[in-house]
């Protein structure tokens, strides 16, 4: 137990690892409590919890897969002098590890094996249960995905994951960015699309079509439903960052509209399987990599238990998803930040505390972007007048 002013941090066992890259040190998370012994109303683990507990008592339990995608270059120049080591700190200096968009291609998968499998090596080594390691579309980018866990454990290796990415490439002398577009040439944004289900006391996974028309059962409609009813207000915690946005365009293979789809990449929500298919489950293509993964996960959970409580209708799938008529998902923080404020729902599940903490850090984060002079507007205004 870690005192505090206000209250403590209690570790929780269940989490501990031994890191194998480090000599004699280990891994565990914390959850915070204050002095009263009530959970920290801005721990974001807890209110995953908190949501969690709720759907328990429905007799439910989520489970989530993880697909990340992330970029890794070699580290030219990490940009240590005092003048460079500010808030924040100056962008390092690095290029590329391969030449890209050779789309899976053997020749491109083998020029950054040794350090796909060094990653891998030591990413096993924690217990994180990996499914699939490849190389993706763009130079030096790469993409995750995990076999499938409960809510919280998905959470927790999410985080533990890039952590670990992060400090084994910098041991390495390459930087690993999880960061959506990166100000760096020719680089292909990164999406985190997260997988989800619900299962009953049984084990049994709620959204099979068993009975029902499908593609998934009533309660799997209902919830995909919730997710697109509440995809404006939910965009805060599911893309947080102002360059998280920056995926919304066509080539991106990222949502500009909340729809749902079988195949089509460019929606929103993707349903996988179909009737008496015990696989079936929800991909959200939404979310960035640099997303809290608590929040992000809680997110689903409260659009989509509101989506059952209100039998709420998904309405038909799409083909062509950037053309649908479909309601535009915010297209910057800015926005984002206006819908979380006016979502009646997520203020009720996630606490005025906690809803009005939010609020203001991302208006905060807003503001000291709009107060930036950046490249474009030198570029458009210094010369000319």
């Amino acid at each position: 137990m870690i005192g505090l002013p206000d209250g403590v941090l209690v570790p929780d066992p269940t989490t501990f690892k031994v890191l194998p890259w480090v000599k004699d040190t280990g891994w565990v998370l914390s959850d915070a409590y204050l002095a009263n012994g009530k959970p920290c109303p801005l721990s974001t683990r807890q209110i995953l919890r908190q949501q969690l507990e709720k759907l328990a008592s429905d007799g439910l339990s989520m489970k989530v897969g993880l697909e990340f995608e992330f970029y890794v270059f070699k580290l030219l120049d990490a940009k240590l002098a005092p003048s460079q080591s500010g808030y924040p700190p100056e962008a390092p200096e690095v290029e590329m590890i391969q030449h890209g968009y050779q789309y899976l291609t053997e020749n491109r998968g083998d020029e950054i094996e040794n350090i796909l499998s060094f990653l891998q090596d030591n990413l096993q080594k924690l217990g994180l249960p990996m499914a699939t390691f490849e190389d993706e579309w763009g130079p030096g980018q790469c993409e995750v995905t995990f076999n499938p866990l409960s809510a919280i454990e998905a959470a927790d290796a999410a985080l533990l994951f890039r952590s670990a990415v992060k400090q084994l490439c910098r041991r390495n002398g390459y930087h690993a960015s999880f960061m959506a577009i990166p100000k760096v040439p020719n680089v292909f944004p990164s999406g985190w699309h997260m997988h989800q289900s619900l299962v009953n006391s049984a084990g049994e996974n709620v959204f099979v079509a068993s009975e029902d028309p499908g593609p998934l059962s009533k309660i799997g409609m209902n919830y995909l439903g919730g997710l697109l009813d509440r995809a404006p207000g939910t965009a805060l915690l599911t893309t947080p960052t102002i360059n998280g946005y920056k995926r919304q365009r066509p080539d991106g293979f990222a949502p500009t509209k909340a729809s749902w789809a079988y195949e089509n990449r460019g929606s929103m929500l993707r349903v996988i399987g179909g009737p008496k298919n015990s696989a079936s489950r929800i991909e959200n293509r939404i979310g960035e990599p640099t997303a809290n993964p608590y929040l992000y996960i809680a997110s689903q959970l409260i659009a989509g238990r509101d989506g059952i409580a209100r039998s709420s209708d998904p309405g038909d799938s799409v083909t062509a998803a950037y053309l649908a008529d479909r309601p535009v998902l915010p297209r910057s923080l800015m926005e984002a930040v206006t819908a979380f404020k006016q979502d009646d729902v997520l203020k009720r599940e996630l606490g005025d505390t906690f809803h009005n903490y939010m609020v203001m850090l991302k208006e905060f984060e807003v503001n000291r972007f709009l107060s930036a002079v950046t490249d474009w507007e030198h570029n458009e205004y210094f010369e000319m007048y």
